[in-house]
């Protein structure tokens, strides 16, 4: 208990130093907060973490143990890559809920420092945790609001943006590539091609957030700067890393230092954008691996 007591102490001056030494359940609040952000940036550039053990959670809100990760290309929520996730516990979409349970496990240990019975701490510790869920599904709002131009809060935004999902769902549309056409097409011009196995349920989902861009008295032209930073034109795909591994196992860096280049401001387009941006030709890096 007193290293317990020592090492909470250590990460509340470190993390949140206008928080009062000692208080673990002040201390397990903003982890909840952190953690809620966190999950909700992930869901919103398509990352999935791959391996969300409690161990590989990290207490200060930030993304570790870059293993099995990758990033969506076909939008799908059971997407699963790391080769060890034969049941898709770690899938994308279960991301949220497996945050929790690690909260709640992280609460557990608190327990024994929050009062002289453990017991009497429950209540109070699985209220912080039970409070993760509207945190997330607030912060989720927040970042698909900004990556569809949406300035204005409304009750049904959340509908608006899982109809959009769920429509790329059932079109195998690319995750980046369908925000980011979003973002940079004309609105009288239809979405590109490419980026989905049949863009009409695209288009139709188009005409209603066309109508709900109105109700702020906004078009798409208005939107569009905020909407190019809210969704990154670059993301690290599979087949990208694939080929810089390669190339380095035969003494080759360049492959890494150009992706690492064009990630460093994945947000900005460049003549090469293009070819960074698209998906792999014909193939797709299904499975990644602890240690990559």
């Amino acid at each position: 208990l007193d290293a317990l007591r020592l090492l909470t102490d250590h990460v509340i001056a470190r993390h949140h130093p206008d928080q009062i030494p000692g208080d673990a359940l002040g201390l397990l609040n903003r982890v909840v907060e952190a953690q809620a952000r966190q999950i909700s940036r992930w869901m919103g550039v398509g990352f999935n973490h791959g391996v969300m053990n409690t161990d590989n959670m990290s207490i200060a809100g930030e993304t570790i143990d870059y293993g099995p990760c990758a990033f969506l290309d076909a939008y799908h929520p059971d997407t699963v890559f790391s080769s060890i996730d034969q049941m898709g516990r770690y899938a994308y979409r279960n991301q949220p809920p497996v945050a929790q349970w690690n909260l709640a496990q992280l609460a557990s240990s608190l327990l024994p420092i929050m009062a002289d019975n453990p017991e009497d701490a429950v209540p109070e510790a699985q209220a912080t945790v039970d409070a993760f869920q509207p945190l997330y599904q607030q912060a989720w709002a927040e970042v698909f609001r900004a990556k569809l131009g949406l300035a204005d809060a409304q009750q049904d935004d959340p509908a608006l943006a899982t109809a959009l999902l769920d429509a790329m769902a059932a079109t195998r549309a690319d995750f980046s590539q369908t925000f980011r056409a979003l973002a940079e097409t004309p609105s009288e011009a239809p979405l590109p091609a490419h980026i989905a196995d049949d863009t009409t349920p695209l288009e139709d989902w188009r005409t209603r957030w066309t109508a709900r861009l109105a109700t702020e008295g906004a078009t798409l032209s208005d939107r569009q700067p905020g909407m190019t930073r809210a969704n990154p034109a670059i993301i690290p795909r599979n087949h990208r890393i694939e080929q810089a591994i390669t190339a380095a196992l035969q003494g080759d860096l360049a492959p890494f230092h150009a992706l690492t280049e064009a990630l460093t401001n994945p947000w900005q387009t460049a003549p090469d954008s293009p070819l960074r941006a698209a998906p792999a030709p014909g193939q797709e890096v299904a499975q990644t691996f602890c240690g990559t």
